[in-house]
């Protein structure tokens, strides 16, 4: 084939935001000349460079001139880097999602592995300055490179597919575990996307093998071309020690343990819910024996039937309508004009939620922050766990000693509240009782100024309770973090109908700058993603209750792909604070959510969680436990919990949007994936319920347009 055969193809996209290969010739004394690319879209940072076919036949045209260059001897090397900040983010998902034929989606696939041959097989040697993000795409463009340097700064580098719904389909899956090894190329492509989409920084693709040399950001394209000159004067030849020959008898033992371990974390992870995950691991385990154009080939048709399934597209629906542009532009938050100064944060509670929240605003704002408790000994012990935190982040190489030290003397402890009297913005995280809370603000209002905002990090009870006795209630907001604060993205800002725009714009701007995803909120119990939640949990949890085998209703979502199971996740929140929950839910919305006797009888003898693990590897329930409960004799199946969990679940969701909990079911998806876990391929919880038709059997009609 040739890149005139594509030319077609880059017609249907014309509105493609074009990533155009700019050449410059860059003299290296003594060797000759690297003729250096750099991609580049004309958009500043908040625009990344993506790949669609046009800006591929573009690409590809500059290479083909390229080599006739280097075949005339005019250059005696090539370079790829890209705009700052940016080597590539990848292939522009939206140009992607919008392939609606497989011939065309193949197309595509095929002109990214004709574009990348020609840089594989320039016949002079090529070089990757990584500079920035490089994903999916943008990696196996480097990848493709002979040599690679990365950026000290750079922060994301991955193969993401996995996560959306693809696989790496322009050679990554064949590359990537030759040079760093079967057992990292899992760990690349499959455990980490299916880990939050975690990535890469330079320095840890340099420990892996990515890359073959690290330079700071400052002076980053001089020093590449520097070594550059090097490696090509014979002086520096990089030594790749994690590099695999695929052929030795040795490492094909290693692949396919490496394989074999990738297939039982996605079942593990996913429950082998969504295809793209164990086609990547398809294609990595057939490929130890192809050559890497039968490899190509088979890349290809993965890649092009992915493109056309429901889960890709749903991925697309929640990562770049949901995550990447919604969760930017919150619905119903009010003009950021309107946000006030921040700048000394007050905590109420020195137990481990507020320590995560002063480590949190300590280290983001970079503002002081006090916390305050009822007598020292928990002051100081909330005080030593900050600081205890904040040493790991130091060992881990997350912090500087500078930044270390600096964030330490930011946090301060004080029995008594008037360490509060010069605070902006004061937040409770005390005891989960109504009581409690009204009091803490009752006495922080007597203190601190009339500008100041009060907010509490409830997970269920009433906002708009708290604030009912105060002279200031437009000041107070709910400020609803998830547990582990500094992992999970959602904050759940809770508007009262007293609560002034004044007090929510401060509360959004707040959000951005501890770098959080804000969904504004109603003040209605439990708001969304608890109340999602323990409907859920409610149901499988009364399911067992009538007689269904542990074993039948804890993994009847299994098909859900859900992060763990209900009773797992019962377990890591607590019985009692799921309990109380439930019990608040039940105060407020009557017997759709069941207050488990069971799990009461559970608490009550200080069982932690259901399960018990067993010497074989698996999990039991104890027979102590179970001589603890009773049960009813209406056992169901599997299949009948999952669809009676499903509609219960368009049941309450459908009751939130009709009460105005948030401005659409967008906003529902948003919350269940960022603070939840709700998985990418099932498009968020609203989507999900439309596509098995629990929507029309319980509301007669869907969330969204088919």
């Amino acid at each position: 084939m040739s890149l005139d055969d594509f030319t077609e193809l880059a017609g249907l996209f014309s509105t493609e935001t074009v990533t155009h290969s700019l050449v410059q010739d860059v003299p290296l004394p003594g060797i000759g000349t690297l003729a250096l690319v750099t991609l580049d879209n004309g958009l500043d940072h908040r625009k990344p460079t993506t790949l669609g076919p046009n800006t591929l036949l573009e690409l590809g045209h500059t290479l083909e001139s390229l080599a006739e260059r280097a075949s005339k001897g005019e250059i005696q090397a090539v370079g790829i880097t890209g705009k700052p900040y940016f080597l590539v983010a990848g292939a522009d998902l939206t140009a992607v999602s919008a392939i609606s034929k497989p011939e065309h989606g193949l197309a595509m696939a095929q002109l990214g592995h004709e574009v990348y041959g020609l840089l594989r097989n320039l016949p002079v040697p090529s070089f990757a300055f990584i500079n920035g993000l490089a994903l999916g795409g943008g990696l196996e463009i480097a990848l493709q490179s002979t040599y690679r340097t990365v950026s000290a700064s750079a922060g994301a580098l991955g193969l993401p597919e996995a996560f959306l719904g693809l696989v790496p389909g322009w050679g990554g899956v064949y590359l990537l575990p030759r040079l760093i090894g079967p057992e990292n190329a899992v760990k690349v492509m499959i455990e980490n996307p299916l880990n939050n989409n975690r990535t890469l920084s330079g320095k840890q693709a340099l420990e892996l093998g990515v890359a073959d040399a690290l330079f700071d950001a400052a002076d980053f394209l001089e020093q590449s071309l520097s070594w550059a000159a090097r490696v090509l004067s014979g002086e520096v030849t990089p030594e790749r020690t994690h590099a695999v020959d695929a052929s030795d008898p040795q490492v094909a033992e290693r692949w396919q343990a490496a394989v074999d371990a990738g297939r039982a974390f996605v079942s593990r992870k996913i429950s082998d819910a969504a295809p793209a995950p164990g086609k990547v691991l398809d294609l990595l385990e057939a490929n130890r024996t192809q050559t890497q154009e039968e490899s190509a080939a088979a890349e290809c048709e993965a890649l092009a039937g992915l493109m056309q399934t429901g889960e890709f597209r749903s991925t697309v629906y929640a990562f770049l309508d949901l995550v990447q542009k919604r969760a930017k532009r919150p619905a119903g938050a009010p003009d950021a004009k309107l946000a006030r100064p921040v700048t000394k944060v007050g905590v109420v509670g020195a137990g481990l939620m507020a320590g995560q929240l002063a480590l949190l605003f300590a280290k983001q704002l970079k503002v002081p922050v006090v916390m305050t408790d009822i007598d020292q000994e928990r002051v100081d012990r909330g005080v030593s766990y900050i600081h205890g935190e904040v040493d790991k982040l130091q060992a881990k190489g997350r912090m500087s000693a500078d930044a270390a030290n600096r964030t330490k003397a930011l946090i301060t402890g004080a029995v008594d509240k008037q360490a509060f009297a010069d605070a902006d913005f004061v937040i409770e995280a005390v005891f989960e009782e109504l009581s409690v809370k009204k009091q803490v603000f009752a006495e922080v209002e007597a203190i601190v100024s009339p500008e100041c905002i009060l907010a509490t990090n409830t997970s269920s009870l009433s906002v708009t309770e708290m604030a009912r006795d105060l002279e200031h209630p437009e000041r107070l907001v709910g400020f609803h973090f998830f547990n582990p604060v500094a992992v999970m993205p959602l904050l759940e800002i809770v508007r009262a109908p007293k609560t002034s725009d004044e007090t929510l714009a401060t509360a959004f701007q707040l959000a951005k700058n501890l770098k959080k995803s804000a969904v504004l909120v109603k003040d209605a119990a439990a708001f969304v993603v608890n109340r999602v939640l323990l409907r859920l949990m409610g149901e499988v949890t009364a399911a067992f209750d009538e007689g269904t085998p542990a074993d039948i209703a804890d993994n009847a979502l299994r098909p859900m792909g859900l992060p763990m199971t209900p009773f797992t996740l019962g377990a890591m929140v607590g019985l009692p604070v799921a309990q109380h929950v439930q019990e608040s839910l039940h105060a407020a919305f009557g017997d759709r959510f069941t207050v488990s006797a069971n799990l009461q009888a559970l608490i009550d003898n200080g069982v932690k969680g259901l399960w018990a693990p067993t010497d074989d590897g698996g999990q039991e329930i104890p027979e102590r436990v179970l001589a603890l409960m009773t049960f009813g004799n209406s056992p169901s199946t599997s299949e009948e919990v999952l669809t009676r969990t499903q509609d219960a679940l368009a049941e309450e969701i459908g009751l939130m949007l009709e009460e105005g909990v948030v401005a659409g079911p967008e906003d529902i998806d948003l919350c269940m994936i960022l603070g939840a876990g709700w998985p990418m391929f099932l498009g968020g919880i609203t989507p999900y319920l439309d596509r098995v038709g629990a929507s029309e059997r319980v509301n007669g009609k869907r969330f969204h347009a088919a």
